[in-house]
């Protein structure tokens, strides 16, 4: 299969492109050549931009495309028109974040999504990506109807990952000592190895399928202190937990998901669907998930073998800071639990 790739050289884009080449097909990327230029030297490189540079693209023909790198709708638009005539199938790779209400529990692919005032904008925001999203993948049924894939995308995980919300908690349950869990033990969490979804798109695209699906995971209910138990275990760390409630967290203004990755205060309703929606229908479609043992050990081997520590990472144009909580931060919300 002659495959395009928008995209190909950061976490999910990487892991889809080695997917393809491991089952033998003929790979092409088109990105701007700015984030590991040199990743897959083997497979044709074509350099542009969404924004107005898709000049590369044109005269070619390819059996199918995955558009890794599509947030603005002007965008993704001009691909797809430019494409439709190009390509056989089209899979947008979005977010279980176009949900318009995550007070509901098992949200599956027929809920509501968000809507913007207006299908033009381009301003990107934490608050406007999920919606622009769900604009986006309108957009691409409409350039080329019936033959789309959209992939509404958990929390990846695994290596590469440039949040490092999942590798925040290998790394830091490697180091041992008592370390901050917050909330409840039993809280549900869900993620997805970046190369597990890679592989079932991979193998959806061979397949023609279209339609919409939710893709995190695991196939059971994965709870936060089954996690870092398990990290315990893989890293045979020495580690001691402190569950930590999420008043105590809210009171000390922790802040959910970035400075303490997969924390959403259970307080808050509209958290309470976002990591518990309904993946069935992607499972049912093959679907499948290497042990959490396997994500953690190689998140680790991954960890360690980084020449520079994580560093501040840009997403919709806003510099973050690494994910998760430094050592002195910790200290001192363990302080105020023990404290209380």
């Amino acid at each position: 299969m002659k495959l395009l790739i928008l995209g190909g050289t950061v976490f999910l884009g990487r892991h889809l492109v080695e997917a393809a080449l491991a089952r033998e097909h003929d790979v092409t990327l088109f990105n701007r050549g700015i984030n590991n230029p040199d990743l897959f030297p083997e497979v044709e490189r074509l350099r542009g931009d969404r924004d107005g540079g898709l000049s590369a693209l044109e005269g070619r023909r390819w059996d199918a495309v995955i558009d890794t790198c599509g947030y603005v709708p002007r965008h993704v638009r001009d691909s797809a028109q430019l494409l439709a005539g190009a390509v056989d199938h089209y899979t947008f790779t979005s977010t279980i974040g176009v949900y318009a209400d995550f007070e509901k529990v098992g949200i599956d692919e027929t809920a509501p999504v968000s809507t913007v005032a207006d299908d033009n904008l381009e301003d990107l925001t934490a608050e406007s990506y999920g919606p622009l999203k769900a604009v986006c993948e309108r957009t691409v049924e409409e350039c080329l109807p019936g033959r789309t894939l959209v992939v509404r995308a958990g929390l990846l995980v695994g290596p590469n990952d440039p949040l490092d919300r999942f590798t925040y908690w290998v790394r830091r349950v490697a180091q041992g000592g008592e370390v901050l869990a917050p909330g409840r033990a039993d809280r549900q969490v869900q993620i997805v190895d970046a190369r597990d979804l890679s592989e079932w798109i991979v193998r959806m695209v061979e397949a023609r399928q279209t339609g919409v699906y939710n893709g995190s995971g695991p196939d059971y209910v994965l709870t936060m202190g089954r996690m870092l138990d398990e990290m315990i275990a893989v890293s045979a760390s020495e580690a001691r937990l402190t569950w930590v409630d999420d008043k105590l967290l809210i009171d000390q203004k922790a802040g959910a998901w970035q400075e303490v990755p997969l924390w959403l205060p259970e307080t808050e309703p509209r958290f309470a669907g976002l990591m518990k929606a309904d993946c069935g229908k992607a499972i049912a479609a093959g679907l499948s998930f290497r042990p959490l043992a396997e994500t953690i050990f190689d998140t680790l081997d991954w960890d360690r073998s980084r020449v520079e520590p994580p560093a501040p990472y840009k997403l919709f144009g806003i510099e973050l800071a690494p994910a998760g909580l430094s050592h002195e931060r910790e200290l001192a919300l363990l302080q105020a639990w023990k404290a209380r």
